[in-house]
């Protein structure tokens, strides 16, 4: 079963647009990711496109995976980028605990399975699946803590504590060791998930991964590799200093030639306002620089460049002397970052999901500038796990799936009121209509004697509308504590379907039906995976 994202709340229209209408962004985008008769085009120009470091960046790779048992898949995949007919099919993600929301499994295996798709059917090619890193970032809260649906269907949330200040720069991401606080969410996990055969060797697992003086990028990498690592998945950490040196001459053209390009990002993104809207805010320079541990945005000031928030300036000679010998402390932002990943690799594809799609927009003239080739943005896949027991649950009550999208109350009304024959929403807002109506010939009258006084109609009726809205949930609390056990249910299938407002596989984890199903959850996820339908898919369990 599939759902359009149309169908869905909180889609932006750009992304709509993007899968449906693409004629309404062509201007924004090189290519139209269903143009398939168009990608010949594409692969030709990355085979001829010159890339000098294809031997180096090869072996940079093998040496991230010296120490690592790794399937032969995988190697032949690294090899294989030594050639210049292999392309890149490349997917990232910042490293969330415990391997983050569940869209990044699902991104892993769009971009896997595509790569298989591909080499079926372009001969001469090889296509090569990569999941980039993104170690480099430093946003904290948008990392340390995972949710996940305990034993009584109710959302719990998984948080990594490590003792510091919340609004402390904690530098990089990926270089950021977990200390003691790291042990302490284990038995956290023990005593809310439910008692499975598998939730013993689970946890044992995560703990492998997740250790006290592992970094967010070792402990992410190792899970990703044990669950990807079978399917010839390119694990990539953009962050040693081997291959920040091969980014040098683009960190290097990022501060010398910014005014060039500031301008036309500036441009892009308010033609994009006017029409959508900008993903990201432009600055001037798209580089950071890492400072006493600090990951801190490199300005420019008069004819110098200053660390914002911070009296540290540098010359021009100054700052490209440190890009030429301490390349590994200097990293890009979410605009620069494409351009380093398009630098490094033949990529041929970026697979992402709808705020990448729409950052994209903004970082399309970059390529111009920098003199690479755009790859086709294509969209990820994108899930929710419809268990049985909770299809029973909604075939009980005869909802259909979107029925989740409706709000709480409404969900509960929906069920409730139907099955009693007594729609309180009905009652009410007939109650309201009837109020309005009586109240408009006061209102007459009163601007007939004073036009000042359709004021205190106006408030009345207010005042009287938040009266019957208070007295309406009131009733609708009064009803639940009624049908409690259905109340019960139904939040259920909310926290398990669509939990918090979001979709499951923007806020739930995979260790919830990890736990329940077994690691073998993620063989049946690559078979009932979807990647051509670019709608939403329910996988039914």
């Amino acid at each position: 079963m599939y759902i359009n994202f149309s169908d869905i709340p909180g889609h932006q229209n750009l992304f709509l647009d993007y899968l449906h209408e693409f004629t309404n962004v062509e201007k924004f985008y090189k290519w139209n990711f269903r143009e398939q008769n168009k990608y010949e085009e594409l692969f030709k120009r990355l085979v001829e496109f010159d890339r000098p470091h294809r031997l180096e960046l090869s072996e940079a790779i093998k040496e991230q995976y010296v120490e690592i048992k790794t399937s032969k898949q995988t190697l032949t995949n690294i090899e294989s980028l030594k050639s210049p007919n292999t392309i890149a099919v490349i997917t990232g993600q910042q490293l969330g605990l415990f391997g983050g929301p569940l869209y990044t499994i699902y991104k892993s295996f769009t971009a896997i399975k595509l790569a298989n798709y591909l080499k079926e059917k372009f001969e001469g090619y090889h296509f090569v699946p990569i999941f980039w890193l993104e170690g480099d970032d430093h946003d904290f809260e948008e990392v340390r803590s995972i949710n996940l649906v305990n034993n009584f269907n109710q959302i719990f949330n998984v948080k990594y504590e490590d003792g510091e200040l919340e609004e402390i720069n904690r530098g990089n991401i990926g270089n950021l060791k977990f200390n003691e606080g790291i042990n302490r969410l284990f038995p956290l996990l023990a005593s809310e998930l439910r008692d499975t055969e598998y939730k013993n060797d689970l946890i044992e697992l995560l703990k492998s991964f997740y250790q006290p003086g592992k970094s967010f990028l070792e402990s992410f990498k190792e899970l990703m590799i044990k669950i990807f690592d079978e399917y010839g998945l390119i694990v990539f950490n953009p962050m040693t200093p081997r291959i920040k040196k091969l980014l040098t001459n683009i960190f290097l053209k990022e501060i010398t030639s910014y005014k060039d390009h500031t301008g036309i990002l500036v441009e892009r993104s308010a033609e994009l306002e006017e029409l959508y809207h900008a993903q990201v805010k432009v600055k001037a320079i798209n580089l950071f620089y890492l400072d006493d541990n600090e990951r801190l945005l490199i300005e420019p000031v008069e004819n110098e460049y200053r660390l914002k928030g911070k009296r540290k300036r540098f010359t021009l000679e100054e700052l490209t002397s440190l890009i030429n010998t301490t390349p590994e402390k200097f990293s890009p932002n979410v605009l620069l970052r494409p351009i380093c990943q398009d630098y490094l690799f033949p990529t041929g594809f970026y697979v992402g999901g709808p705020s990448e799609i729409s950052y994209f927009a903004q970082v399309t003239p970059l390529y111009k500038i920098y003199g690479l080739i755009e790859p086709v943005i294509y969209p990820r896949s994108s899930a929710t796990i419809l268990e049985k027991g909770v299809q029973a649950i909604l075939d009980k009550y005869k909802l259909k799936f979107s029925d989740i999208f409706l709000t709480e109350d409404q969900l509960f009304t929906k069920v409730i009121m139907s099955d009693s024959g007594s729609d309180l929403n009905t009652v009410f807002n007939e109650a309201l209509l009837k109020i309005k109506d009586s109240l408009e010939p006061i209102n007459e009258k009163l601007i007939s004697i004073d036009k000042t006084l359709s004021d205190i109609t106006i408030k009345s009726r207010e005042k009287i509308e938040q009266t019957i809205e208070f007295m309406k949930s009131k009733a609708i609390e009064a009803e639940k504590r009624k049908h409690e056990a259905t109340t019960r249910q139904l939040g259920k299938v909310r926290n398990v379907l669509y939990p918090n407002n979001e979709l499951q596989e923007r806020e739930l984890n995979f260790i919830y039906f990890a736990n329940k199903y077994g690691m073998d959850i993620f063989k049946w996820i690559y078979s009932e995976l979807a990647i051509n339908k670019f709608e939403h898919q329910i996988l039914e369990l």
